[in-house]
């Protein structure tokens, strides 16, 4: 792996970790399209440098995220310590807190299940190429079942329609089992875990705002335990020849990261899912043509 590719790499993971527009399956189809083959096949090989590379990455997506929460995440934590000592929840950081780790849960388990046989059998560049349009199906949905719900709340005179917006103070834990279960639609490469987090969020009522603050909030766990999982491949046989690359690729990743997350929090306070829906559903679909015919 050159230094060039590090770079590319760990600009497009930070930033399509956060998009909802998946990293791993855009992992798969740039290196790809940019004739990189040989890092593309060991994306989907059961141990490679480039998955030790990968989850790097990972790590310094995570970290990024972590900076950016900081002032959240050490509410949380202090909620959750005073929730467990106390026995009880009475504030918003312990609520959000135990709805995290509930959120966290299905996903976990998942992963540490059937994260290698999936990567092994679809992150290739046709399946993921399917499941990007997939994925686009799944953010214009959220939007549709969003616009719907909103529409049915009314005021009684019939004239223009009443807030359906809810705070995340007011999810139930079922519902946060519910939005964390859809994260593992992201084992596919092509599906989004931002991308379907959020419509869980949606359809459970949140604002876009907030289902994008809750879906970065319940990734930063998940993503940073994947790669420190796999981190001691790094410094094994696997990372010979690569810990250059894999330093200045996740000093990339990280930036990039942050500046993503900066930026879709902004963007999320008032616009849709659905610029990422069509851009998902087109470039799927270009891609799908591309190496479904040749």
């Amino acid at each position: 792996m050159s230094y060039l590719q590090a770079i590319v790499i760990g600009l497009l993971q930070g930033v399509t970790e956060l998009f909802p527009v998946s990293s791993l399956g855009h992992s798969v189809l740039i290196p790809e399209l940019l004739g990189w083959t040989g890092l593309v096949k060991s994306q989907s090989a059961a141990e490679s440098p480039y998955l030790a590379f990968v989850v790097g990455l990972h790590v310094a997506t995570a970290i990024a995220l972590v900076i950016y929460f900081r002032q959240d995440w050490n509410r949380i934590i202090r909620g959750l310590l005073r929730s467990a000592r106390t026995r009880s929840i009475e504030t918003a950081d312990e609520r959000l807190g135990w709805l995290l780790v509930v959120g966290t849960i299905p996903v976990g388990i998942t992963g540490l299940a059937l994260e290698h046989t999936l990567r092994t059998i679809f992150a290739k560049p046709l399946a993921a190429a399917i499941f990007l349009m997939v994925n686009g199906l799944i953010l214009l949905t959220g939007e549709r079942v969003r616009r719907a719900s909103k529409h049915r709340v009314s005021s009684p005179e019939g004239a223009a329609p009443a807030s359906a917006d809810r705070r995340l103070a007011t999810l139930e834990f079922k519902e946060a089992g519910v939005i964390g279960l859809a994260q593992t639609l992201a084992l596919f490469a092509g599906i989004s875990r931002s991308g379907v987090t959020m419509v869980a969020g949606l359809i459970r009522g949140l604002d876009h705002e907030d289902a994008a603050r809750f879906s970065f909030l319940l990734a930063t766990p998940i993503i940073l335990a994947a790669g420190v999982y796999k981190l001691p491949d790094l410094f094994g046989p696997l990372g010979n020849g690569i810990r250059g690359q894999v330093l200045v690729g996740s000093v990339v990743s990280g930036l990039a990261a942050y500046v993503s997350v900066r930026f879709l929090l902004r963007y999320f306070e008032t616009r849709t899912l659905t610029p990422f829906a069509i851009y998902s559903l087109v470039f799927g679909a270009a891609m799908t043509v591309r190496f479904g015919l040749f």
